[in-house]
Parts: C-alpha cells; structure tokens; sequence
C-alpha cells in the first residue's frame, strides 16, 4: 500500500463521513457525506423489529442530524431498492427537501412507495443510469453497476475536495447474473488508477468464506421443485425482489404453469419491473390471483410475500389460517426463497412450523438452495480491495461482528491497522490532508414506527412493554376517605396476563388486606407505598413482577 499513498493528493479540506443507520444492524442504512457545510445522504433505509420490540412496525434511522441542517442537504441517493435502503425515505421527505437520485428501477419502486403516501407529486426525483457522472454540491459522483439481488443496483464514486471516496452499496461479483449484468469491474479498476481515498464497503457476509454462489444456481433448484410439485407451488419472497419474480417465472413456463402475484406491493413492484423492461414475462403466463384460485392446482404457482415470517404478510396470514382470499391446503408446496434476516429466525422456522401443520410441503434454504444470498462473500471482498487499493477502509453495512471480521479481512490483504476504522452509527469521520480521525458523535438511537406514530414510543415505553408480555399487569383501585385517608371499602383488582382469576381468589384476599394497611400508614406517598408493597408481595408469592398500577379515588 505504500506505492499508493503517492497517488493520493494532499488538498488541505476535511470531509465528514457520518453513518445514521446500519452500522451495527442488519438494516436502516443511511450514510451522510458532509463537505464545507454541504450535505449528500445516500441511502433511507429501515430495519424490521427484533423479537424483543413488541407491537413495532420498523426503524427507521435518527435524523436529528439532518433536520438541524436540513438546508444544507443538496441531494438523496438511493443506490438500489430494497426496503433496508429505501423504506425511510417517506418519512425523511417529510423533513428534508432535497432532490433524489435513483436508477430507473429504483425510481419506479420509489414512486410506487410514495404514491401510496400521497407524495409521489410533491418529490423532485431525478433518474441516473450506471455509468453517469454527476455534481451535486461540492461532490462529483460516478454512478456504477453492482450486481446484487435486485437488478440496476450502483455503487458509488464519491469525488470531493478532499479525495474519492467508493461507496458499494450492496454487491457481489457474480459473473453469470439472471440479469446478464456483472457488476463494472472495469470502473472499480479506474478509481484505483485516479487514487481511493477511503473504500465504504457492504461488509454481511464477512464471515462467510469462499465466494457467494451465482444466482443461477437457484434456476435448477426451482425446476426440481417444479418439476415435483403435484400441486400448487407458493412461492414467498421480498417484494422488490426482482431477479427471482424473474426466475419463477422462467420456472413457470417451462413447466407450463400460469404465475399470479398476490399482495399490493408484489404485484405493483412486478408491474413497474416489466414497464421498465428489468422483468421480461410473457402477457400470456401472468394471470390474477383469482384465476389463480379457479384452476388445478397443478398448472398455477402463486407469488407473495411474508418469506421473513412477517406476521401481516400473506404467507404470515397463510400460517395462521386469517388470509382471507385463499387457504393453505394439502398438496401445497411452499417455497421460502430468502435467509432470515438475523434476529427474525424465530418468527420465520415458527411461520415453517405452522404451515407445515396445515399440511403444506415447506422448502426452504436450510434444506434446498433456493436462495442465494446477494451480497459479497470473503474472497469476493477481497478482491474489491485488490482492485480499488484504497488508503483508508470503513466497513459498512452490518452488525459490529461482520464489521469487525471485514476489518480483519482488510488488515490481512496489506491495509494498515491504523488507517481501519470500524464504527459504528453515529459516530463521525473526518478525512483532512491524507489523515483520518474519530471525530464527533451525533444522535443516532433508533426511531421505532408503530402505526402512525413515528418516534413516539420511546425505550422507556418498549421496556413497559416487555415488563407487560412478561409477567402481565395488575391494577389496584383504592377509594380513600379524603377525610381520614383510611380506605371507603375493599381495594378492587384487575389483572391481565398475570393470572387466571379462577386461581386468584385466596392470593388477591390476602393481598387485600394488606393494601388497606399500607394505605393507612401512608404518609403522603400513598401510591408509591401501595406499589412497591403489592410488587413484592406479588414476587414473594409468585415468583413473578407484574406491572403494577395504583389508582385512587379520593372522597
């Protein structure tokens, strides 16, 4: 690497790199690049709940940041579809108004999303292609082609003042992709020649060795399927992705069956695909699901989402037996084609369970490849350093284990120690005459959506809510003499998820009596005296800590 540091020019001006999500988490990814006061975000995306986060829709990233600068941000880059990139944007151009760079795909999915929020007419978007150059603010940006899952995925060049910065996006090296696109290596291989600063590279499959297997490999694992299945062949996925709606359907008519997408945002996503020209299905193979549901069995595959367990998606609501179009049925062979993300492998093998008790014949990737994952594997990730011969590496895009595995990766092939720095969200650097440094940290906690409210459930609230799933609550009602302070009459209880009443009878009468008490020697924390007693009364008895709640009446 010491041959590369005469490439890098010294220039004197100090770039700021900031990560608001994904560094940490498997999802949310948002990175802010900051220039002389002028500011370029790449990226909005959100992250599904982990099993702890009851009752939450997603996260979307903190963006304090932002909306304190929020006229200094000259423009949003979305490098690809998917929702742990672009699932945030409504809510950040409710507080940001900037113009948004996205590849023609990336668009239509985009303008599907914000159509259904009512604000497709109120947001400049603005379509790249891989291979153009543009200026927004301070920073030059070449925009290349990344093979990744989704088809018309960029990584990106970041020109500034201060250096170039290559920014990946998600990617991997696949050279037979169901698209026919690689991704550029020959752009990779002209950064290095005019010098990378800094390489921001997608690090979730760092602890995977080897390379990560071509797409193509699915194809002959849908046609055994499909060649087995008697009959009809479900098929769950994410619903932005395309290659596989592509690779279904390929199945599909080879073994002439029909194809039905089932759910808004899959058959939206398929239908702006195809306009686009990125999903090439023939007029003749696609019918709607309620054709679907009308044919045998045998000559229908239908695709939906939910392969992440969700429980409001279509496969989550096949599971339980609520969907209310159609049913899971004997026969039934349901294809799971994705990996659980990581801290959802409960909700996704509980989802498998389930259908498999309602007589379907389950196939997912632990048992068949019928996923492949779409990002870089370790030796894939070494040799994007190899081509790019960065000065200064940041791992992106994953849990601190996979970040800090990346780095190990980065040491080995030659980078310096020192010039690695894994981080983590929230924390900013500061590059400044070939020199990189920890500079300030900024907010950047999680912002829980939950229905309509966004940013309204606070931890405190989450932890009031695992206290409640774990043990349940009781309410204490005390009318009080406002006189005397003594108690009108019995306390009244009402318990929750703590315990049956049929068993409470002899508990709660003891308890009773030992409320009145405590009322009665209270003096001027009634309420916290009463709670703090039944609490541990409560445990002494049960073992267990439910909420508890006081409420007096006064008369």
């Amino acid at each position: 690497m010491k041959k590369h540091e005469n490439r890098i020019n010294s220039r004197g001006e100090t770039l700021k790199i900031i990560p608001l999500g994904g560094l940490g988490e498997v999802g949310a990814n948002m990175m802010v690049y900051e220039y002389a006061g002028q500011i370029l975000v790449v990226d909005t995306g959100l992250m599904f709940p982990e099993n702890d986060m009851l009752g939450i829709d997603y996260i979307i990233p903190d963006i304090t940041y932002l909306i304190q600068r929020r006229d200094k941000v000259k423009g949003i880059i979305i490098t690809h579809g998917h929702e742990d990139h672009t699932g945030a944007i409504r809510h950040i151009l409710e507080e940001i108004n900037a113009p948004i760079y996205a590849t023609p795909l990336t668009r239509g999915l985009l303008e599907v999303k914000l159509a259904r929020s009512g604000m497709a007419a109120k947001v400049k978007l603005e379509t790249v292609k891989a291979g153009d150059t543009r200026k927004i603010g301070p920073f030059t940006v070449d925009f290349f082609h990344v093979c990744h899952s989704i088809p018309d995925g960029v990584g990106l060049g970041i020109d500034t003042p201060a250096g170039l910065v290559v920014h990946t996006g998600d990617y991997k090296f696949d050279h037979t992709p169901v698209d026919n696109w690689p991704t550029d290596y020959a752009k990779l291989a002209e950064f290095q020649r005019r010098g990378v600063l800094a390489l921001l590279a997608d690090s979730t499959n760092a602890e995977r060795k080897g390379w990560t297997p071509s797409e193509r490999v699915i194809d002959d694992a849908f046609d055994k399927v499909f060649r087995e299945a008697k009959g009809r062949i479900i098929v769950a996925s994410f619903a932005s992705l395309v290659s596989r709606m592509q690779q279904v359907g390929n199945a599909a008519l080879n073994h002439k069956r029909k194809l039905a997408f089932a759910g808004v945002s899959m058959t939206d996503n398929a239908r702006i695909a195809r306009s686009l020209g990125y999903l090439n299905l023939p007029d003749t193979l696609l019918i709607n699901l309620e054709e679907a549901l009308r044919m045998k069995d045998s000559e229908v595959v239908i695709m939906c989402t939910g392969s992440q367990g969700e429980p409001t998606s279509i496969l989550g609501r096949l599971s339980t037996g609520t969907q209310r179009s159609f049913d899971v049925k004997d026969g039934d062979t349901i294809v799971l084609s994705s990996s659980p993300i990581p801290g959802n492998e409960e909700n996704v093998f509980r989802t498998i369970n389930r259908l498999l008790e309602r007589g379907a014949n389950v196939i997912y990737e632990s048992i068949a490849p019928v996923h492949v994952s779409g990002h870089a594997s370790q030796e894939e990730m070494k040799l994007l350093m190899h081509l790019t011969q960065p000065k200064f590496f940041i791992p992106i895009h994953g849990e601190l284990r996979q970040l800090k595995q990346h780095a190990r990766l980065a040491s080995e092939i030659g980078i310096p120690q020192e010039n690695i720095a894994v981080i983590l969200n929230g924390q900013s650097v500061e590059f400044n005459n070939n020199r990189m440094r920890l500079a300030e940290k900024v907010p950047a906690s999680y912002v829980y959506v939950d229905g309509s409210g966004v940013g309204d459930v606070s931890a405190a609230v989450m932890r009031d809510r695992e206290v409640l799933s774990d043990d349940g609550i009781m309410i204490v009602n005390l009318d009080i003499d406002k006189n005397t302070g003594q108690t009108r009459r019995d306390p009244e209880f009402i318990t929750r998820g703590f315990i049956a009443h049929t068993e409470s009878g002899d508990l709660l009468a003891k308890l009773g009596k030992r409320v009145a008490d405590t009322a009665s020697r209270a003096n001027g924390h009634m309420q916290k005296d009463v709670e703090q007693m039944v609490s541990n009364y409560l445990f002494n008895e049960t073992r267990r800590r439910p909420m508890v709640l006081v409420n007096i009446n006064r008369n």
